[in-house]
């Protein structure tokens, strides 16, 4: 399965990403990260900025560029012929023609926003290229807890995204490894169980 993660800036997609990938490996995936975006914050950006903050600020300053036709072409035949899977595309911000050409090849996509009246883009976007829409999620920076709606999509919302907290035990992210791996992942919240085992 190749899983676009996308949604607008500023929406703590980084700090989402690294979670997600880190709690699917705890659930015995091994997902493969394509950074589809030249922002120059690629899937190794996290783990720097918890050890050295200067130098990952430093590394992504050096990384960032535009989108350059060599660039959209390279990510697009990564996309379209990587093998593994399980593949996240951490596409950048905005609906584009770029992102477009980048994510012809995928199947799915969760969409992170920091409001509900953000997802409309998104959804054209998913609609467009057929990708089947796994979670349609809002960031709450300033909530105290995730909001978990089960069902096809996964809605709702996950709270405080912030860089070096681990989130990969939040509920939301736990629905989502269940619905990507199909395997049973457990929880402190008893619900989510009762749910992945019916």
């Amino acid at each position: 399965m190749k899983t676009v993660i996308a949604g607008d800036p500023h929406s703590g997609k980084s700090v989402f990403v690294t979670g997600l990938k880190e709690a699917c490996k705890k659930a015995g995936i091994y997902p493969f990260v394509i950074t589809a975006a030249p922002d120059g914050e690629g899937s190794w950006f996290q783990d720097t900025s918890k050890n050295d903050p200067d130098l990952a600020r430093k590394l992504k300053d050096n990384y960032k560029s535009k989108f350059t036709p060599e660039f959209v072409q390279r990510i697009h035949e990564s996309v379209k012929n990587i093998s593994l899977s399980n593949v996240f595309i951490d596409i950048g911000g905005r609906v584009s023609p770029e992102n477009y050409k980048i994510c012809e090849k995928a199947d799915s996509i969760i969409i992170l926003c920091p409001s509900a009246g953000a997802f409309g883009k998104w959804k054209k976007f998913a609609h467009d290229l057929n990708l089947e829409i796994i979670a349609e999620i809002i960031s709450d920076y300033s909530g105290k807890e995730d909001v978990v709606n089960l069902g096809t999509p996964i809605t709702g919302s996950i709270h405080y995204l912030q860089r070096g907290e681990d989130i990969t035990e939040r509920p939301m992210i736990k629905a989502i490894v269940s619905k990507l791996t199909g395997k049973v992942i457990k929880c402190a919240y008893d619900w989510v169980d009762i749910y992945l085992k019916s």
